[in-house]
């Protein structure tokens, strides 16, 4: 071969990612755009979620620090007013507001004139139930407001894959097409095409791994949250009895 031509030849190969990138075809190019759409979302997500879900872990260790010393409700309701918010404190403002529309509802008679000395009564058994369900509903918005974006993780992790597998069928398609076109079968006229093609197949993998990585990190954290906010709302009724409220 003529060194001139194989020079040109050469000078035509992509050989870099960069390359790969500006030689594929439209299709590819296209697919490439929406991954890296669908990436910036993912990390996005994945750096908005670090930061709250980091500063809802350290509000609530200091919380339930301080919650472990507390002997009577008077003190956790105290600590919670002086404590930065997080899922605990909002926990426990639910219940604590509860408690006191409870007691203002007993130290009134039947045509809502209040009574002098306060209620002393302890609560029923529909209104612990109450109580009890009102804590297992603030745990789950808490835990639906920290799990806020995570499920688009999932779905960026899931769909990306197949998005770039669609890419590079596509460049495929198209680089067998123009190798029947040109009438060469060797593998200098095949090997570029496919690379072209199988770039969207490694973009896609790029996008999808840091997205399913997220995604678990952050559903383990949020659902390890859940389980001590359902724990923090036995030892709030546990106090109760402790205290003959209930």
């Amino acid at each position: 071969m003529n060194p001139g031509i194989a020079m040109q030849v050469s000078q035509a190969i992509p050989t870099t990612p960069i390359e790969l990138i500006t030689h594929a075809t439209r299709v590819t190019q296209f697919v490439l755009i929406v991954l890296a759409i669908l990436s910036l979302v993912s990390w996005g997500i994945i750096l908005a979620k670090w930061w709250e879900l980091r500063a809802a872990t350290r509000a609530s260790l200091a919380f339930e620090n301080e919650f472990t010393r507390a002997t009577r409700l008077d003190q956790v309701r105290t600590l919670a007013k002086r404590s930065p918010p997080s899922p605990f404190t909002r926990v426990f403002g639910r219940a604590a507001d509860f408690l006191h529309d409870l007691r203002l509802g007993a130290n009134r008679n039947a045509d809502g004139a209040a009574i002098a000395s306060p209620s002393t009564e302890r609560m029923s058994g529909s209104q612990v139930e109450a109580l009890r369900l009102l804590l297992d509903s603030e745990s789950a918005a808490e835990r639906d407001r920290l799990s806020r974006g995570i499920p688009v993780l999932a779905m960026i992790g899931s769909v990306s894959p197949l998005i770039g597998l669609l890419g590079t069928v596509l460049g495929v398609i198209d680089a067998f097409i123009g190798i029947a076109t040109k009438g060469s079968g060797n593998i200098g006229a095949i090997a570029p095409g496919v690379a072209e093609a199988l770039i969207a197949t490694a973009g896609a993998l790029a996008v999808a791994i840091p997205a399913v990585f997220g995604y678990n990190l952050f559903a383990n954290r949020v659902n390890r949250i859940d389980g001590e906010l359902e724990a923090f709302g036995t030892e709030i009724i546990a106090m109760m009895v402790r205290e003959g409220q209930i």
